[in-house]
């Protein structure tokens, strides 16, 4: 079976096949065909026409997909191969005419969901006054929460970002680390800056933070304070114990809404301490005005490796019968 495939466009062929076609052997790879490029049109031959018929519609949904998107990943494809196998209508992050695909807005920049889950993200950091976003790495819980955050603040809704996390060592030492108290901490809060300046400059960060728009803190500077026409995110949750994210909580005042990020699975504080982000969501779940969202691995848009990886271990600490 054979199928060609024309572009009216050189710039969106460009993005669905990659610089220097990069990503043909991977469509190649994920639909079990050959993909043969000529000029504008991409030749695909497929032993099976169900093979066919899969590439063409995967490449049909990049295609659409590409004129809301910079550039088309390794990444992006595998969720887009995904979506198509679940039987989703339109591509992830579809923007068209018929779409209501929810999107973040960073000085005039378009930040689009990338899976299901993602969409349901942003729909509920728009909607609740809380939300909780658990899951493994990769799938985007820190960076959507902070350009939902920059957006609110950038665009007035907003007069402060407040950003903190709790400083719990994983198997390193923190009092052995050299330089004061903010260097120790930098290397914690080193994530959340990348996050931000994803979208932004990081000359655009500084002066925020000069400004007082922007704070960045350990959580334990949390205590006594009345945040209000803020947004506050709260990332590593996992790592709070139940006390911690309780004061937390009742930080949040007038017109000041939260975003919480964890990953149940990377727990670091001491043997017997209970998670606070754990405790939090079995009591807090009923709650009208707080929002809970779930990633899992196969959420992960960080790359296809990171979600084997992910899978790997989950398998690896899975409960064993008698004989395992």
């Amino acid at each position: 079976m054979e199928i060609q495939i024309t572009f009216d466009s050189q710039d969106v062929m460009q993005k669905v096949c990659g610089a220097g076609d990069r990503n043909l052997p991977y469509l190649e790879l994920l639909t079990g065909s050959e993909i043969v490029e000529r000029g504008n049109i991409l030749t695909v031959t497929a032993s099976q026409n169900e093979t066919g018929d899969q590439a063409q519609a995967l490449i049909e949904r990049l295609k659409a997909a590409s004129r809301s998107r910079e550039a088309i990943t390794e990444a992006e494809i595998f969720m887009e191969w995904q979506s198509l196998r679940n039987g989703e209508t339109m591509p992830l992050g579809w923007t068209g005419p018929e779409s209501d695909t929810p999107t973040i807005s960073v000085h005039g920049r378009l930040v689009y969901p990338k899976s299901p889950a993602q969409e349901a993200y942003i729909r509920l950091m728009d909607s609740d006054q809380i939300v909780f976003a658990t899951g493994p790495a990769g799938t985007g819980k820190t960076f959507l929460s902070v350009t939902h955050a920059l957006s609110l603040l950038l665009s007035g809704k907003r007069r402060k970002l407040v950003i903190t996390r709790p400083v719990v060592e994983a198997g390193e030492s923190l009092g052995f680390l050299p330089g004061d108290l903010n260097q120790k901490i930098n290397p914690y809060l080193r994530p959340l800056y990348d996050a931000m300046e994803a979208v932004i400059s990081p000359t655009a960060v500084r002066k925020l933070e000069e400004n007082g728009s922007i704070e960045v803190a350990p959580l334990a500077y949390m205590r006594g304070r009345s945040l209000q026409n803020a947004v506050v995110l709260l990332d590593e949750a996992q790592n709070t114990t139940k006390e911690q994210m309780l004061m937390f909580l009742t930080r949040i005042g007038e017109n000041a809404s939260a975003v919480i990020t964890g990953d149940e699975s990377q727990v670091d504080l001491p043997r017997g301490r209970q998670s606070g982000l754990s405790h939090a969501l079995s009591i807090l779940r009923d709650i009208n005005g707080i929002g809970i969202i779930r990633f899992h691995s196969r959420d992960v848009v960080r790359g296809r490796i990171v979600q084997k990886i992910i899978d790997a271990y989950a398998s690896d600490c899975a409960p064993r019968g008698m004989n395992g």
